[in-house]
């Protein structure tokens, strides 16, 4: 079954749906890096201590990577096994209709099993939505398909920023960023109903009627594959590890600072100036590695990472004229990496199993990512809450990046059936 079966209106649908889900998927990756605060100030009430919050920050972190990771892990297996659209779909629907569930939490207890349910949806968008569009468009500039994904999810921080602009989330006003993350619900029934299935998909499936069914993730995980998921794993981890662990303090240290000196847009300027330059960052990772290599663009986008993550919390804060302008450029130059990985990643596997590896490369490393922002939480105490102390230790995590190009193959890799 060739591309041509979808049509161009299927194969436009198709596009939209996964731009349009891993936008809304970046809505909720950023609404409680936002909300954090005013949701604990609201909970807590007059036992609120700036040291709660940046706690309650990682454990929501922990439980977005957590969630992510199984998510990924279980959306993976179903598109490899039900289809690339059942999972995209299912994995919005799972992200967005929990999210809307959430607005009504009583606890911080209850938000933090909610946020870990939620986002398996998120974790399962990523490896359906690369693998569906990918398939869909393989004739189409690999560049410019991975910029499009993976810019779309710092669109949706982007939107939030812009809406954050307009309405403040504060202690009494923060529950709206959940019912916003709840609407793409008609988005998922939308990908159910009318986006078509991935034309490899069903050949493989109907090659692989005679053979004997094996478990995606165990495929994976044993050679010939081994080593090329290894390597996305790490890959993917560093970004991963690099950017939540110390980049998205950027807009809780503004909040907090815009709180000290009253300037309630600084928290939301923070966010939309940063989405600005990760929007253009990620739509131009995908073509540096095309232009420079994937060795040489994973490096230099690390050491960028690294002298700019070094420099905002080291040298400035966000009462200073330089702070908006630097996270600007750590947006654009940090987030050049998740338009790199669409590129690289979805080459390291075979069709019947692309989904799954694609998802185990990006959010295994959610798994260490969790454990490193519970480091952070602990350097939290080390240094009494001192945000800019936190993320620059974290940031630290770039020079590994620059490290474990080695093990980037130098040429792309060919498909391993069998």
């Amino acid at each position: 079954m060739s591309v041509e079966h979808l049509g161009k209106s299927g194969r436009y649908r198709v596009l939209i749906a996964g731009f349009l889900g891993w936008m809304f998927a970046g809505v909720e990756m950023s609404l409680m890096v936002s909300a954090t605060r005013p949701a604990i100030q609201d909970f807590l009430g007059s036992s609120f201590t700036e040291q709660s919050a940046d706690s309650w920050f990682s454990f929501y972190l922990v439980a977005f990577f957590l969630g992510a990771a199984l998510g990924g892990a279980v959306f993976g297996w179903v598109g490899d096994r039900w289809g690339r659209t059942q999972s995209m779909g299912l994995s919005i629907l799972c992200y967005s209709a929990i999210t809307g569930i959430s607005y009504f939490a009583t606890s911080a207890e209850q938000l933090l099993i909610l946020r870990f349910l939620a986002c398996m949806g998120v974790g399962g968008m990523w490896p359906s939505g690369v693998a569906l569009v990918s398939e869909a468009w393989p004739k189409v500039s690999r560049p410019i398909l991975a910029g499009l994904i993976g810019t779309s999810a710092n669109v949706g921080f982007l939107i939030l920023g812009l809406l954050m602009l307009t309405y403040p989330v504060q202690q009494d006003t923060w529950r709206w960023v959940l019912l916003f993350g709840g609407s793409p619900v008609v988005l998922g029934i939308w990908v159910l109903l009318v986006v078509p299935e991935s034309p490899q998909w069903l050949m493989a499936k109907q090659q692989g009627k005679s053979k004997k069914k094996e478990i995606p993730i165990l495929v994976v995980f044993r050679p010939p594959l081994l080593k090329l998921t290894l390597v996305g794993i790490a890959l993917g981890t560093i970004p991963l590890l690099g950017g939540w662990a110390s980049g998205q303090r950027l807009v809780p240290w503004a909040g907090r600072v815009g709180e000290t000196l009253n300037l309630p847009d600084l928290k939301a300027l923070t966010q939309t100036i940063w989405a600005i330059g990760a929007v253009l960052g990620s739509l131009g990772g995908g073509w540096l590695a095309h232009k420079i290599g994937r060795r040489l663009s994973y490096f230099l986008i690390s050491l960028g990472s690294l002298v700019l993550s070094l420099y905002l919390f080291m040298s400035i804060d966000p009462s200073q004229g330089s702070f908006l302008p630097s996270a600007f450029l750590l947006g654009l130059v940090s987030t050049s990496f998740f338009g790199w990985l669409p590129y690289f990643i979805p080459e390291l596997f075979p069709t019947g199993v692309r989904a799954t590896g694609a998802g185990v490369s990006f959010n295994f490393g959610r798994i260490l990512s969790a454990v490193a922002v519970l480091t952070t939480a602990a350097l939290s105490q080390v240094f009494a809450g001192d945000i800019a102390k936190m993320g620059a230790s974290t940031s630290l995590i770039y020079v590994l990046g620059m490290v474990i190009v080695w093990a980037i193959p130098s040429k792309p890799v060919r498909e391993i059936e069998g």
